[in-house]
């Protein structure tokens, strides 16, 4: 390696990425073309730094392994800012043995956590603590190890355990730090900030306030029954029911906690769960066969009993019903959630890691875009959305998880 291509690299590891730049910009051999691509996509130009990287990987052939994986890396991490959450992984996975088998594990290291946080925002947050498991007790570099910390926070704030999410954070800030880099140290801090910012609403008789993430944590750690309006189910301390792939049942559990310790109308319940503002006998029959179903799932903490005008919960064990909202209405909270980090999507980015048709997404965006809340970039396929920043209060509660459990 030449003194102008080691200069570079120094650079880009202090977090210079122009100086980097400066040093390489008229060379063409690989090596250069590699920094070069990662230079531009330090300072946002991702087309053109992916475009060199596959250049240099071209360029660095099988005869130089450790330097192909290395582009491959880069690219895998370029896509991951794309958003272009369907991008190949087996050229990554084959990429970390390539560098682990050959001693670069530092980079081996920055594969695994691109690999991580693309599971974060697919929501496969088993896989994700699965996979940053593997760092644990590994030396890494100050960058990396802030950025490893950043991963752990985020599993922690997703599983609403504040206390580990501190800790975390803490190492992140410190490893930031000694990493010198800017942009790292407001990443740390902007995570530090999401633990004051109102998450959801909490209805519990009559009154409604705002909770930040401990008061939250506090809410679920409670006797208390729990509809969660953000993950949509039922709650009891460490015990849950999903209903968010049964919305039916979901809106009755919801108007039945809005409505206690009263009970909610027949016709209020046919309007929540099979939005019709008109009832007539088959959805009173309907009413009463999703009620058996709901009864029968909520039979450990509560029962249902049915009265004069309609339908009301009566507690075994937990001591109040408490109704958490999303800290923003409408039926597109998750999705507004996830445009919110400032990047551009593609629809179908949005459906993978929704876990719905790219259809439906479109659907949904274009009601956004009409109230105002994103905006399309692009045309055909290389539409992107974006939306401007949620202000005021967090989306943790919001974002998709594939399984209630992770």
């Amino acid at each position: 390696m030449d003194a102008m291509i080691s200069a570079a690299a120094r650079a880009l590891a202090a977090g210079d990425a122009l100086g980097a730049l400066k040093r390489v910009s008229l060379r063409e051999d690989p090596p250069a073309l590699a920094l070069r691509g990662t230079a531009m996509a330090r300072m946002g130009d991702l087309p053109r730094a992916r475009e060199l990287l596959r250049q240099a990987a071209r360029g660095f052939g099988v005869q130089h392994r450790v330097a192909r994986a290395r582009c491959i890396v880069a690219e895998a991490e370029i896509a991951l800012a794309l958003r272009e959450l369907d991008h190949p992984q087996q050229p990554l996975s084959r990429a970390i043995d390539t560098l682990e088998s050959r001693g670069d594990h530092a980079n081996a290291a920055h594969a695994r956590l691109v690999a991580v946080r693309r599971l974060l925002l697919l929501g496969r947050l088993a896989e994700a603590r699965s996979a940053l498991a593997r760092l644990d007790g590994a030396e890494l570099p100050p960058a990396l190890a802030a950025v490893a910390g950043l991963a752990a926070a985020e599993l922690a704030l997703r599983a609403i355990r504040t206390g580990p999410a501190r800790q975390a954070l803490a190492l992140a800030e410190a490893a930031a730090a000694r990493a010198g880099i800017p942009a790292l140290r407001a990443e740390v801090a902007a995570a530090q900030a999401l633990l004051e910012q109102p998450v959801g609403r909490q209805h519990d008789v009559g009154t409604t306030r705002t909770l930040a993430l401990p008061e939250v944590e506090a809410l679920f750690a409670s006797p208390a029954l729990v509809v969660d309006g953000c993950q949509r189910r039922v709650r009891v301390a460490d015990a849950w029911l999903p209903l968010a792939a049964r919305p039916v049942l979901f809106a009755l559990a919801h108007a039945l906690a809005a409505a206690w310790p009263g009970e909610a109308s027949r016709d209020a319940l046919i309007a929540a769960a099979f939005r019709t503002r008109h009832s007539d006998d088959t959805h009173r029959a309907r009413l009463r066969v999703e009620i058996g179903r709901l009864r029968s799932l909520l039979a450990p903490w509560a029962r249902i009993e049915a009265g004069t005008h309609g339908f009301a919960l009566r507690l075994l064990d937990a001591r109040r019903v408490a109704l958490l909202e999303p800290p923003i209405d409408g039926a597109h909270a998750a999705l507004r959630a996830l445009l919110a980090d400032g990047n551009a999507w593609s629809t179908a980015a949005l459906a993978l890691a929704l876990d719905t048709s790219p259809r439906s997404v479109q659907r949904a965006l274009t009601t956004l875009a009409e109230a105002g809340h994103a905006r399309a970039v692009g045309g055909g396929r290389a539409r992107r959305w974006l939306a401007p920043p949620l202000a005021g209060f967090a989306t943790t509660l919001l974002l998709p998880a594939v399984s209630p459990a992770a």
